[in-house]
């Protein structure tokens, strides 16, 4: 979502006047807050302002939204409570908040609220605020209505073998499913909020003593600098805390999986969740992490071993092959077998465009393919996704406007980027399949040799929150090979020789 700037500053203007009006305590006439309370959420339907008295003539008022509020709860619960409370024999004053906190009010949940601030606060994150006559003082009680879905499988990261259980968008859930695995005092939460409208609820997820402190104190800096007006999702979070840095290749890494995270944890990463995102983030990360799923954990170490090289493989397959035909083909043709040659030049003989321009067509036609596979409902995606690279490859070929090799070369390509685990490393290799195909048309096979070597410098030059990028592979490290290029027994991997994380120089 975007925002004009003259817009923005009228925003900022008019936040910080209501900040400035609202800073006060609260009144001791319930009336007098009342009116408060309505002309702060002025034209607002679902604002719910609920006089009560008890059967001893104690006056209370409970300002809710009822959008948020679990109504039967409050009802059978809090009101019911309300209503029946009674003084002490011995006890002349009104009801105070010391006994409503004791007695009255049967919810775990509360908070004592001072200011008309969080007030407004309280009543917008969802919860309902009890003001009683003659105090300053009001209580918020968390009743929060159900508004996430039920807990289901993780649909970035499926797997055969492991947990079948994935994030929703509900926080709490998240945090419930972490706690669940993680059963230590050392799992740290610490919680802020981001987004001048939204107030997004922003955990950091750490174990003391594995986490680094410094890249601790760099994430939340980098998250107290957040200065938008709404944080709706995880994304917006991972751009603004990635750094300053210019690059395609994710510095931190997405997962739906609870697994997945408390994994990371132990190795000493953090993890950020953002309230209403299904996804956490995970950092620091390296370019190797991209090639690695939860499921190389749960099989026989030399099955996910070959699994993570025929990643690899198959990422240099679909970053490289277009552009190594398009190079071959066009400047070094007596690299090829004299058979293929020929058999490659008949295919090419009714083509009216040059190789680098059919494969660049090809590209974009398999890249729109895909996108529309995936924003169409899923029955309809799979049929013009593989229904439409059928009959277009085989009209575009009868036609003679593309030839049949360009369409196994294009096809094969599509089909290695799919055994990218990481959707962002995915997204970054396809992104630059297109510069290598031009720079194959322009100067051949010297062209892809240089554009290689820059690309080696640019990863070995990037950082992600202090941790090399190309680690362990630059700077070398043996020790930590046994859980990159290859996955080590766990007789190897549970042994944990220092953590590399402490050792890190922010940059």
């Amino acid at each position: 979502m975007f925002y004009k700037k003259n817009l923005s500053g009228l925003l900022e203007k008019s936040l910080d006047h209501f900040t400035y009006r609202n800073e006060a305590g609260l009144n001791e006439n319930l009336t007098e807050n009342a009116q408060l309370i309505r002309q702060v959420f002025s034209n607002c339907s679902d604002l719910v302002l609920r006089s009560i008295t008890s059967t001893t003539g104690i006056q209370v008022m409970i300002v809710y939204l009822s959008v948020l509020v679990d109504v039967k709860t409050l009802e059978s619960v809090l009101i019911r409570s309300l209503m029946n409370v009674a003084p002490k024999a011995d006890e002349s004053a009104p009801l105070t908040i010391e006994r409503m906190l004791q007695e009255v009010i049967p919810i775990a949940q509360v908070q004592v609220l001072h200011t008309a601030q969080e007030v407004v606060q309280r009543i917008a994150h969802g919860e309902a605020v009890v003001f009683f006559q003659s105090g300053k003082q009001a209580v918020s009680v968390t009743i929060p209505q159900k508004l996430n879905r039920d807990l289901s499988e993780p649909n970035i990261e499926s797997v055969i073998l492991g947990p079948q259980l994935g994030f929703i968008e509900n926080l709490n859930v998240n945090l419930g499913l972490i706690r669940s695995r993680l059963r230590t005092p050392q799992l740290k939460l610490e919680m802020t909020t981001a987004g001048k409208l939204t107030q997004t609820r922003i955990v950091i997820a750490y174990i003391e003593g594995l986490a680094s402190e410094k890249v601790l104190a760099e994430l939340r800096g980098r998250i107290s600098k957040i200065k938008l007006d709404s944080i709706l999702d995880a994304g917006y979070v991972e751009e603004l805390i990635r750094g300053k840095t210019w690059t395609l290749f994710p510095l931190t890494r997405y997962t739906q999986r609870p697994d997945g995270v408390v994994g990371s944890l132990i190795e000493g990463k953090i993890a950020v969740l953002v309230d209403g995102s299904p996804l956490a983030i995970i950092l620091p990360v390296t370019f190797f992490s991209g090639f690695q799923t939860a499921e190389d954990y749960y099989m026989h170490f030399i099955f996910a071993t070959q699994l993570r090289w025929l990643r690899l493989m198959f990422a240099f397959i679909a970053l490289s092959l277009p552009s190594f035909y398009v190079a071959v083909t066009t400047y070094h043709q007596e690299m090829i077998p004299t058979g293929l040659a020929l058999t490659l030049a008949a295919s090419r003989e009714v083509i009216p465009f040059p190789t680098m321009l059919e494969t660049l067509m090809m590209e974009i036609v398999f890249d729109a393919l895909r996108e529309a596979g995936i924003r169409l409902p899923r029955p309809v995606g799979q049929t013009i996704s593989i229904v439409g690279a059928l009959v277009i490859g085989q009209a575009a070929v009868m036609a003679g406007i593309i030839s049949a090799p360009i369409v196994m070369i294009v096809s094969l390509t599509g089909i290695a980027s799919f055994l990218i685990p990481l959707p962002k490393m995915s997204q970054a290799i396809t992104f630059l399949r297109f510069p290598l195909v031009i720079i194959a048309g322009m100067l051949g096979l010297y062209g892809i040799g240089m554009a290689f070597i820059v690309l080696i410098v640019h990863l070995a030059n990037q950082r992600s929150f202090g941790v090399p990028y190309l680690s362990p592979l630059a700077p070398f490290n043996f020790s930590e090979w046994r859980d990159t290029l290859i996955r080590a027994p766990w007789q190897t991997l549970g042994k944990r020789e220092h953590n590399v994380n402490h050792d890190v120089e922010l940059k």
